[in-house]
């Protein structure tokens, strides 16, 4: 809760944009600082901004139109999964149900790659396509050279994500992974560690940034390898930075699920990660259900 707070403070300490009589130094205001606007997100994506052309409305509506039809049959397979769908079916102990894969090139529409290079903070480069063993290549080069605007200080990452996943007639929706406790990974790396991130877009401009991460190392060489990491081992983030109040993942909350990897203590270089699936499991014997300490704060305090 804020409250506004009388205060007295010199006038050469006020804010510029705050209109305040020469004969007070006493006034009720609101900070208006860059420092103080941290407590509020204007958008989703926190200042980065992608300047892509806007359709007219009269081709947003004969797009609509052409899609009117698949959207209506999604709803209709949403409204029969809804009424057939047996909770004691869906998942069985020890089975792996595959969530993504890259059996075709229509799989591909369903990531977003992303670098330093697109914000216009690096010389990151990064692809996702088909490998010649049919599976996902998440392949290109970190770069932890910056550009020199006296504002960046550090760089040097590529990214993948799956896109925001959507009911019928584009509403927002979630992935409900509740009934597992494990994710399973069949990859063939190069070496080196990825990132394995879990977006959790929270109600409020301060949960935009939730991701959940946990390590992927990765062997090398010619074999495939298979990992199984519990949900209970993921670490909470902001923006980047590990929080010191840890809470649990909300399995039933995931917006996002996606890969990094950063040219970090002098890896730059090339990268190659082949993702043949994404999978989720039920192991019976995993009762663990938070790997990290959490700390116990009064109710009430900001800023925790």
């Amino acid at each position: 809760m804020f409250c506004l707070k009388r205060v007295s403070i010199p006038l050469r300490l006020l804010p510029n944009c705050l209109a305040i009589p020469n004969n007070q130094t006493t006034a009720a205001f609101i900070h208006t600082t860059p420092i103080c606007q941290t407590f509020w997100e204007r958008e989703k994506k926190s200042g980065y901004k992608t300047a892509l052309p806007e359709p007219s409305k009269k081709q947003m509506i004969m797009e609509g139109l052409k899609e009117l039809k698949s959207e209506i049959n999604m709803w209709k397979e949403e409204m029969k999964e809804k009424f057939e769908s047996d909770p004691l079916l869906v998942f069985r102990p020890g089975e792996t149900d595959i969530v993504f894969n890259f059996k075709d090139k229509s799989s591909l529409d369903k990531w977003v790659v992303t670098t330093d290079m697109d914000h216009n903070e690096g010389k990151s480069t990064a692809k996702l396509e088909l490998s010649n063993s049919g599976a996902g290549l998440f392949h290109g080069v970190v770069n932890s050279e910056h550009i020199r605007d006296g504002v960046i200080k550090r760089t040097g990452y590529a990214n993948i994500r799956t896109k925001r996943v959507r009911k019928s007639f584009k509403r927002e929706a979630t992935f409900d992974w509740s009934q597992y406790n494990m994710l399973v990974l069949k990859v063939r790396g190069d070496g080196r560690s990825y990132l394995i991130n879990l977006h959790c877009e929270g109600y409020f401009d301060l949960m935009w940034n939730d991701v959940y991460h946990y390590a992927l190392y990765t062997r090398g060489g010619p074999h495939w390898q298979i990992a199984k990491i519990p949900f209970s081992k993921f670490f909470y983030s902001s923006k980047g930075r590990v929080q010191d109040r840890q809470q649990a993942i909300q399995l039933n909350r995931i917006t996002h699920f996606g890969f990094s990897v950063a040219a970090k203590n002098g890896m730059d270089g090339p990268f190659n990660l082949e993702i043949d699936y994404v999978g989720l499991e039920f192991d019976p014997s995993h009762h663990e259900e938070f790997a990290y300490e959490m700390y116990k704060t009064p109710k009430y305090i900001v800023g925790t």
